[in-house]
């Protein structure tokens, strides 16, 4: 079966459902186009209803990705919950590997999956959405020799996601939703020239679709720095100083983060750690008084009176933990 012409990948979060309505509109079935999508809002996973939504207003056959699927022209397939969506030379990966951006699926993975093996033959497409995932997958597009094409910030419900794109790579196509079906149509009258893959594309691909993580593979694509994985605890290696990429960190089992949102898990993390902390205290205390009462009891007075002492130096570290959890939370 022959592959279709162009491979569509596009990424979307907050907003995305009324942007892909008027995005899918414009596909019809004498496009020579493949598309997949990933849009990350919810962790309980929205595939079936964005089918259900996206159906009517189509007559490319919508439908969630499988593993191993083949790949067909005239097809939209959504991202499965809770798994990353990849696209092999041919036919659907689904990958269990770690979280890229706080999100499995992720865009980027998506993104980098597509460019790994269609190259210069994929369209990448950055919709509405939070923060920046998405943004070092159209890097890769690009760098593949793929198109990029951004949602104008401007039309954006949420401009987060194409800004952070802009403002880190010069894209192809700057435009609003109800040009991209024209732009799609012009493309596909062009042959893009083939492009070799770049090694670090290879290797970060098959860590998401199979988990195949090593420390000599990690030191071929990124500088070790002082982070430690939120996730995990280990090493993370910076993935930017080999290549001149974005500024991004991955630990050796495969966790994935760019700055941004390394600052966002580091602050969730940090709160956790924090309740833990308070937790921990206040149940020290509550034992201590315990362990008062029944020395009171037993007329070990002196005794009694030392665990009284290092029930109020509890108290004052209690107080000064409750402090510093409000304190943090407003600068969050």
């Amino acid at each position: 079966m022959q592959d279709p012409k162009f491979i569509i990948v596009v990424g979307t979060s907050a907003g995305g459902l009324q942007a892909l309505t008027e995005f899918i509109a414009q596909l019809d079935e004498d496009m020579d186009i493949a598309v997949f999508i990933v849009m990350h809002l919810s962790r309980t996973g929205l595939s079936d209803f964005l089918v259900k939504q996206l159906q009517p207003l189509t007559n490319l056959q919508c439908q969630i990705a499988t593993d191993n699927e083949k790949i067909r022209k005239g097809r939209v397939y959504i991202s499965a919950r809770n798994k990353h969506l990849l696209v092999k030379k041919g036919k659907i990966i689904l990958g269990g590997g770690p979280e890229e951006n706080r999100w499995r699926p992720s865009i980027d993975v998506l993104f980098r999956s597509a460019a790994a093996s269609y190259s210069s033959s994929v369209i990448g497409i950055i919709l509405t959405g939070l923060l920046d995932d998405g943004t070092t997958g159209m890097a890769v597009v690009k760098r593949c020799g793929g198109i990029s094409i951004v949602q104008d910030p401007n039309e954006a419900e949420y401009p987060n996601m194409p800004m952070s794109v802009l403002n880190n790579m010069e894209v192809d196509h700057c435009i609003s939703l109800s040009e991209m079906g024209d732009a799609i149509t012009a493309i596909l009258k062009t042959t893009p020239a083939s492009v070799e893959v770049p090694e670090d594309v290879i290797i970060e691909s098959e860590i998401a679709e199979r988990v195949v993580v090593d420390f000599e593979n990690i030191k071929k694509i990124g500088d070790q720095s002082i982070f430690a994985c939120p996730d995990c605890g280990g090493g993370m290696w910076n993935m930017m100083k080999k290549k001149g990429d974005l500024d991004r960190y991955r630990c050796h089992i495969g966790h994935l983060y760019s700055e941004n949102d390394l600052v966002v898990k580091q602050e969730e993390v940090l709160e956790t750690t924090l309740w833990v902390a308070l937790r921990i205290m206040e149940e020290r205390k509550t034992l201590l008084k315990k362990m008062e009462g029944d020395h009171f009891k037993k007329g070990l007075k002196t005794t009694a009176k030392e665990y009284t002492e290092k029930i109020e130096v509890m108290e004052y570290h209690v107080d000064k933990m409750k402090e510093i959890l409000f304190k943090t939370q407003k600068i969050m």
